[in-house]
């Protein structure tokens, strides 16, 4: 088996890192098209093709009933995505995935409860300063912002509870677990369709067909990046470098929208950023060093959300 240059890890990530930031901007060109259930709905259905389809070329068998502790993993995981896209096509992108991004810090404090595993002490200022970040992020001039950064945080923390959960199942095959996911998230995206209220956008032209199929192949894209990046880099390390997306998407969104952000927005991100950042090369998540950080959730970033 050939060494991996020590460098290609980061690159990968930053490569997988940039894949999402493209999803997510193009899922925030959608929103004036399409209601973000739809959105939403086509991200979960092609990656459930694209995974089942994986499993079956590599000759994997796909699971559905058994173990049961993979429900735990992918109902979290697709709380996480509902919310992750609600929250993102109504509220700003970057401020979004700034908190869904928070999910390391959610895994070290629900280390106890659910692993028994007590946290570095360090854990708990970084929570503190993450959540004075939050309330900085918070801008009362978008409408419904409150709402929009309250599921941007569930679906943090449904993110960790499925990085969890996927610790769990480490025996079964990625691609089994993902196919597993996708077809549940669909289903609760479908949920969604009927249970939370819509505006009634449904503009099927070319452009939104063609923007549909961009998040779903920028994700798998990322994912395929993202997977390799984990596989052969040190996880922790590896994980630093995906917060980058928020960079990415914050650039993205100056040059193609003209943004700018204010100071306290600014201030805000580095709150939240900065202490999760901390956590990861602290292994604040893994006290006991057997749960890798290895794959972002929510909204959807890796393969595990």
């Amino acid at each position: 088996m050939s060494r991996v240059h020590p460098a290609l890890p980061y690159l990968w990530m930053l490569l997988g890192a940039a894949s999402f930031s493209v999803m997510a901007i193009l899922t925030g060109l959608l929103r004036d098209r399409l209601d973000w259930q739809w959105i939403a709905m086509a991200r979960a259905g092609l990656a459930m093709l694209l995974a089942a389809a994986w499993a079956w070329a590599a000759g994997r068998q796909l699971v559905f009933f058994r173990p049961a502790r993979l429900w735990m993993r992918s109902i979290a995981g697709s709380i996480s995505l509902v919310c992750g896209f609600y929250a993102m096509t109504h509220y700003p992108i970057s401020e979004v995935l700034t908190l869904t991004n928070m999910f390391p810090l959610w895994v070290a404090i629900l280390s106890l409860p659910l692993l028994g595993q007590w946290p570095h002490l360090d854990v708990w200022p970084a929570a503190a300063l993450g959540l004075a970040g939050v309330a900085l992020i918070q801008q009362p001039q978008f409408g419904g912002g409150h709402a929009a950064v309250a599921a941007a945080l569930l679906s943090s923390v449904s993110s960790a509870v499925a990085l969890i959960g996927l610790h769990q199942v480490r025996e079964l095959d990625p691609r089994a677990v993902v196919a597993h996911f996708s077809a549940v998230a669909l289903a609760s995206t479908t949920a969604a369709l009927v249970l939370f209220p819509r505006q009634g956008r449904l503009l099927l032209d070319g452009a939104t067909v063609a923007m549909l199929l961009g998040v779903g192949l920028s994700a798998t894209i990322g994912q395929l990046f993202l997977t390799k990046a984990f596989a052969a880099g040190p996880p922790a390390r590896v994980s630093v470098v995906g917060l980058s997306q928020v960079a990415f998407t914050m650039l993205l969104e100056v040059v193609l929208h003209g943004r700018t952000f204010h100071g306290t927005t600014l201030a805000g991100i580095s709150l939240v950023l900065l202490p999760t950042a901390w956590t990861l090369l602290r292994g604040g998540a893994a006290p006991t060093g057997d749960l890798p950080l290895s794959v972002p959730s929510a909204g959807e970033q890796g393969p595990t959300a």
